[in-house]
């Protein structure tokens, strides 16, 4: 496992040796595995070959989740990306649909990878993926981000959570993106403080969402939440990449998270006790689930 308690040291490391955070990340990982970087690396791009699958499983027409509330999103998102008539493009608007479908892939019980929860799982394929399949970037660009994006994920584990039980949705959907946001920059040819700015805009710009599922199930609002949170991340990437600056450094914004999840009460940190989970169409759907 790695060692690093802030994104400030993976970024000084990287510095210091002058190579990706990647690179770094590859090399210990292998280390502290007892592998070889060859096979830490296969076993990644078996995950990223996970996702590309889940996406394409969550895109189909007849996809429904076990309890029939959500199904399909994924497949009309990307029917109008095709159209050529989205207000955001058919690049970001196939992005969208790849995120719903890989939550999608996860409310009907399908394979997804977790980065870093089941809950926040479409946000890094939908990012990357895009990348892949629309942009024409090799695969193993892509595979090495991810190790970026897992690194950053470790220390927002540590430093913060990931869960929404503990600090509510933005600990898993503002993770996430803040992962995705560092994958892309570096990806995209960004300096490894580009990368921390990246992660920090990104989290800053999600903090205090609350995890508010309607009758406790993953789908309701967190599939479409995976959506914002993918523009989110590419957005922050982009800003970054242009030499703007966070202001607020990843490691305090990681802070502040924890602090706002401490904050908030037991209700909205997944309990589905409220939010969007009481109001009256929540409770309705909850019973069209359960039972009275």
């Amino acid at each position: 496992m790695l060692n690093y308690e802030s994104i400030s040291e993976l970024i000084e490391a990287a510095e210091k040796t002058g190579k990706k955070i990647s690179e770094i990340v590859l090399e210990e990982q292998a280390a502290s595995l007892e592998k070889s970087p060859l096979e830490v690396y296969e076993k990644m791009e078996l995950d990223f070959q996970i996702m590309c699958d889940s996406v394409k499983e969550g895109q189909k027409k007849e996809q429904r989740s076990m309890s029939g509330l959500t199904g399909g999103e994924g497949f009309l998102m990307n029917e109008y990306a095709l159209k050529g008539k989205s207000l955001c493009g058919e690049f970001l608007s196939k992005a969208m649909s790849r995120a719903l479908a890989v939550a999608g892939c996860n409310a009907s019980m399908g394979k997804i990878v977790a980065a870093p929860t089941a809950g926040s799982c479409g946000i890094l394929p939908g990012c990357l993926v895009s990348l892949y399949e629309d942009r024409g970037f090799d695969v193993e660009s892509i595979v090495m981000s991810m190790f970026t994006a897992g690194a950053f994920g470790l220390v927002i584990a540590e430093r913060a959570s990931i869960a929404g039980a503990q600090g509510g949705c933005q600990t898993e959907c503002g993770s996430a993106a803040g992962m995705a946001a560092a994958a892309l920059t570096e990806v995209m040819g960004g300096t490894p403080s580009m990368c921390g700015d990246a992660c920090a805009m990104a989290i800053a710009s999600q903090l205090g969402l609350v995890c508010d599922p309607v009758a406790g199930l993953v789908e309701i609002p967190c599939i479409k939440r995976n959506v914002s949170g993918l523009m989110i991340a590419f957005s922050c990437a982009d800003m970054a990449l242009a030499g703007i600056e966070a202001k607020i450094p990843a490691d305090e914004c990681l802070d502040a998270m924890r602090e706002v999840g401490d904050s908030m009460p037991a209700s909205l940190k997944e309990t589905a006790g409220g939010g969007l989970a009481m109001t009256p169409t929540g409770i309705r759907l909850r019973k069209q689930v359960y039972g009275d």
